[in-house]
């Protein structure tokens, strides 16, 4: 019977790979394989997943990196699967917002059971966030996550997308500090380099869209020294 579910895999070994995608399949699962931590995130980017499976030793981004990536944009179930069986690892993972560790080999019966399980939370967790991915904020801001759009005292704010990408990064980690570094990193996907203005560049412009002065900030503060925080107070 075909399940309603879209499922994420990102390992390198192609013979495991093949195994859990034949599995997961005949289980009924719509499963896209990844064969590196940068492919990953960009096939997350691309479509809408419920489970994502994630090794951690991958080229080009390890799973370590892809996990936070990866929660800093969205809060579906993110399952390791990896041959390191060493607790440092696993703690790593679950602090950088993983919902479970695997480790192999393991038993296809038990990575059913634990997908499973992951997605009935995930369920009942959306059905409870059902209605919240349109938030409105003091002085006049108002976010629609769902359709990627911003009002302004009920006027749409036209935003580029990398604008919108850095508005949402923030808006959805309020009152995290970013620096400039891991705004670059995790908006362009690129290493960030001595001198790069690029993050400065765009808050500016941001900001003057939302009419946010830097002194007096309601939405985007800048951290002097560390970075920038989203601000904004949610209304009720």
């Amino acid at each position: 019977m075909e399940k309603s579910e879209n499922l994420l895999l990102v390992e390198d070994d192609k013979e495991i790979a093949r195994i859990v995608c034949d599995h997961l399949r005949k289980e009924g699962y719509r499963v896209t394989w990844a064969s590196t931590g940068k492919e990953g995130w960009e096939d997350f980017k691309l479509d809408t997943y419920d489970l994502v499976l994630v090794d951690l030793m991958l080229p080009e981004m390890d799973g370590f990196t892809l996990c936070k990536t990866i929660r800093l944009e969205s809060d579906v179930p993110l399952l390791i699967v990896s041959a390191r069986a060493e607790d440092e690892s696993k703690i790593r993972g679950l602090d950088l917002g993983a919902d479970d560790y695997l480790t192999k080999p393991f038993s296809l019966e038990e990575l059913s059971a634990r997908i499973n399980s992951h997605l009935r939370r995930f369920r009942r967790y959306l059905h409870k966030q059902h209605g919240k991915n349109r938030i409105r904020y003091s002085n006049g801001l108002t976010i629609d996550f769902t359709n990627e759009m911003v009002y302004l005292n009920e006027s749409l704010v036209q935003l580029t997308a990398k604008e919108l990408d850095l508005l949402f990064l923030l808006a959805k980690n309020p009152f995290h500090i970013f620096t400039k570094a891991e705004l670059y990193e995790h908006i362009w996907q690129q290493q960030n380099m001595d001198g790069n203005n690029t993050v400065t560049v765009h808050i500016k412009s941001l900001r003057a869209k939302l009419h946010d002065e830097t002194r007096s900030a309601k939405f985007i503060q800048t951290v002097w020294g560390a970075g920038y925080r989203f601000i904004g107070e949610q209304l009720s």
